[in-house]
């Protein structure tokens, strides 16, 4: 499977599960199943309100602790430095590990504007071992250079949307540059549209894999980590299998074609969106 590697080394597999909406014990259960059919990258946020639950997966699986990558991320309503570091503490003490391994501010807030603040607070954590990495989710250019102007550390990951209707190119390309790792969240789109627009149907069909199958690979093909979540064990074994799919340039091509100038599912354009 192919590893993307950030600008300190840190690596990330090629594919990931997402665990929003894996609550309680079935959660756990499909977290357990999901590293046991060979995930290592776990991504959680305090506001899914499941760190507890992956982190018992996690436990329960019976996997090598060192080798799993447990995400989560701080809410924006917890920005300011000590509130983020005592949420940080909560996340680690929910979890149940020794540490969290990546730990991700969840939007940038510009308008209320303290992600230079909550980014310090992820640098103290991770100087008391409380997080291994630090990295953000849903930040643009501007808000990388910022956190890099005033505190000189990149982040080593970048959680964005890319779909086949949002391919983010530009990011991409960006985040390349820097040696920040670009990883995808809703990779195949909510309410799974992409999966039946022509130009995927038609790879899937011709390779013989499933529509999620191929564009999963396209973001492999990318260098992009995509992050899907399925209860299901086979879901999860095949949604797995779509890193050692080799994609042609032209399929590749093909379903970033399908990008749109409104490709958000939700319009959450982080230079202006709040959450909290």
């Amino acid at each position: 499977m192919n590893a993307q590697r950030a600008h300190n080394g840190f690596t990330l597999p090629a594919i990931g599960l997402g665990t929003y909406q894996l609550n309680g014990s079935a959660g756990a259960a499909a977290v357990s199943e999901a590293v046991r059919g060979g995930y290592r990258l776990l991504d959680s946020a305090f506001r899914y309100e499941n760190e507890g639950a992956v982190g018992r997966g996690a436990r329960d699986s019976g996997a090598d602790r060192a080798s799993l990558i447990v995400t989560s991320k701080l809410p924006g309503r917890h920005h300011e430095h000590e509130a983020a570091l005592r949420t940080i503490e909560e996340s680690v003490y929910r979890t149940g590990l020794d540490a969290i391994d990546l730990y991700l501010i969840h939007w940038p807030n510009p308008i209320t504007d303290r992600y230079v603040e909550a980014w310090g607070a992820l640098l103290e954590a991770r100087e008391r071992g409380l997080v291994r990495q630090v990295g953000v989710s849903n930040f643009l250019p501007e808000h990388i250079e910022r956190l890099e102007r005033e505190t000189g550390v990149l982040p080593v990951v970048n959680q964005i949307e890319v779909h086949p209707f949002f391919p983010q190119q530009e990011a991409l390309d960006y985040h390349r540059e820097r040696g920040i790792i670009t990883e995808a969240w809703s990779p195949v789109g909510r309410g799974r549209e992409p999966m039946h627009a022509e130009a995927v149907a038609e790879i899937a069909a011709a390779r013989g894999i499933s529509p999620v199958q191929a564009i999963l690979a396209w973001h492999v093909a990318r260098g992009v980590v995509p992050l899907p979540k399925s209860l299901n064990p086979d879901r999860q074994r095949e949604n797995l299998a779509a890193a050692e799919i080799r994609l042609s340039d032209a399929e590749v091509d093909a379903i970033t074609a399908l990008g749109r100038p409104d490709g958000r599912l939700a319009g959450q354009d982080p230079a202006v969106y709040e959450e909290f």
